[in-house]
């Protein structure tokens, strides 16, 4: 399965993106990770085949909204009020399993996407 990642850009802070990510195969828990230089990947939000269940990292809760299509193999990330620590490069990672809970660590999924770099200024 190969996810190709897109959406972002440079914006203002307080304004709003939508990242989204397609998936050339069948996934199972779709994410959205964020990386900045020097450090790791971090988690930002997760979301299950079915869509109920999701999980956000603390730092995006109320401002960033994970959802999929799964009819396109799609999983989008609606990001709002968006802040300079956001910046980041942000890939979707995807797994060829379901859990039942949606795993943070980013060793747990098998797929990943190239990555699309989001900058946020001040």
């Amino acid at each position: 399965v190969q996810l190709q990642a897109s959406g972002g850009g440079l914006v203002q802070a307080g304004d709003s993106l939508r990242l989204s990510c397609a998936a050339s195969g069948r996934t199972y828990v779709m994410a959205w990770f964020r990386q900045t230089p020097g450090k790791e990947r971090e988690f930002v939000a997760g979301i299950d085949r079915t869509g109920v269940r999701k999980n956000y990292a603390e730092s995006v809760k109320g401002r960033f909204t994970i959802s999929r299509m799964n009819a396109e193999n799609t999983v989008y990330l609606q990001v709002n009020s968006l802040k300079p620590e956001d910046t980041a490069v942000y890939y979707c990672a995807a797994t060829f399993r379901p859990y039942g809970i949606i795993p943070t660590s980013a060793s747990t999924y098998n797929y990943w996407g190239q990555g699309t770099l989001v900058t946020v200024s001040s």
